[in-house]
Formats: structure tokens, C-alpha cells, sequence
């Protein structure tokens, strides 16, 4: 009788970008680069919303547990933790965060433990994607769809919105003042934010990269 069983099926994680991000030199070819991106692609994400009522206590686990204060509202705040993980927290609306943590192999499920009593927590890792852009023209890129205020007096290091890009909801936060953005959409909409993103930066010339983080 034939072997009727079913081998077993192992699936492995998948960009929404694979089919389309291609490293290299993209875009007006003369000269540097005027951007730099790469995907964030290692990356755990989880959405954290404030218990009523628990809003100092979640802040007194938080710096107890990661070093790490509740960040203001249009900040976020990170760090390197002693084991070598690098985490941040940014503000995402009243009483809401997002959590990244680069290094962590269930992130959402630690926050469960040490923070989850003051706040629900959700794992956003496979719903967003996550693209570093940085170089000297990174600023002008995004100002053409963009509908914040980048100007370096406005928006700076450390800073985070949420807002939109070409119609696109997204996260944006800056991390140095070169500038180097990091900006989180979710993995539906990968496609036409990357389209957007490339045909946006194509005139100053633009590289892909690994991510190297």
C-alpha cells in the first residue's frame, strides 16, 4: 500500500521585500550615493498599551527591568542592555508604545512576563517591515511625501511621528543627526511604500545594502 503521509511542512520567515528590494547601486549613477537603505530584517516588534490606572507602575517596571524611562510623548528612548541586546521604546499615541529590540528571539513574549500585568502587549513582528535611510540626501527624500516638518531644529535625534508617507501610514523615528532614520509600515503596504521610497531617491542615486546591524 502506498505511503500516504505527509512530510512535514517547515516554513521559514519571508520579507515582504524579497521579491523586490535589490542590493546595489540604484538611480542617477555619478557621484556618491545620496541615500543609503537597507531592511531591518532581524528586527522583534510588540505594541504596548497602558493599563487604566497603571501608567507609573508600568514606567517603574520598565526602568526597572531595561534601565529605560516611558518615553514622552513624540520621543522614544534605548539603549545596549548589559547582555548586548539593544532595545527601544517609542511613543506611539497616549499611553501607547512600540517596543524593538534587535538580539531578542521572543521579545514580545518577555515583555508578557516582565511588563504584561500593565499593559497589553501584542507581537508585531511579522505585521511590519522596518527600512534604515540614511545619507546625506536622506532629509530631502523623505520631505517629498512626507507630511511632518524635517528640518533639523523640528525633528531630531531621538524624535518619533506617526504620520504619513504617499498615503502610507507609517512610524518614522531618527536616530543620529547624519541623518539615519528608521521607519516601520506594515508589510501590506511593503510594495508600494518601497515603490514610492526608489522613485523618490532615484535623482539624488541611491544604494542598497545588508543589514549590517
Amino acid at each position: 500500500m502506498a505511503d500516504l503521509s505527509v512530510a512535514p511542512l517547515a516554513l521559514a520567515p519571508r520579507s515582504a521585500l524579497a521579491d523586490i528590494l535589490v542590493l546595489g547601486r540604484h538611480g542617477r549613477s555619478d557621484g556618491p550615493p545620496g541615500i543609503i537603505v537597507s531592511e531591518r530584517g532581524a528586527l522583534c516588534l510588540a505594541s504596548l498599551i497602558t493599563r487604566k490606572g497603571q501608567a507609573d507602575t508600568l514606567a517603574a517596571l520598565m526602568k526597572s527591568a531595561y534601565g529605560l524611562d516611558l518615553p514622552t510623548a513624540g520621543r522614544s528612548t534605548g539603549g545596549l542592555m548589559p547582555d548586548g541586546r539593544s532595545i527601544r521604546f517609542l511613543s506611539a499615541g497616549p499611553g501607547q508604545f512600540l517596543a524593538i529590540a534587535e538580539g531578542a528571539a521572543d521579545f514580545a513574549t518577555e515583555l508578557m512576563t516582565t511588563l504584561g500585568r500593565r499593559a497589553m502587549i501584542a507581537d508585531q513582528g511579522d505585521g511590519r517591515c522596518v527600512l534604515r535611510v540614511g545619507g546625506p540626501k536622506a532629509r530631502n527624500v523623505l520631505a517629498k511625501g512626507f507630511t511632518i516638518d524635517l528640518h533639523p531644529r523640528v525633528f531630531k535625534p531621538g524624535d518619533t511621528a506617526l504620520t504619513q508617507a504617499a498615503h502610507i501610514g507609517v512610524q518614522l523615528w531618527q536616530l543620529d543627526a547624519a541623518p539615519t532614520y528608521e521607519i516601520a509600515f506594515f508589510r501590506s503596504l511593503a510594495a508600494s511604500f518601497w515603490s514610492w521610497l526608489t522613485a523618490s531617491a532615484a535623482e539624488f542615486g541611491y544604494e542598497v545594502v545588508p543589514d549590517k546591524s
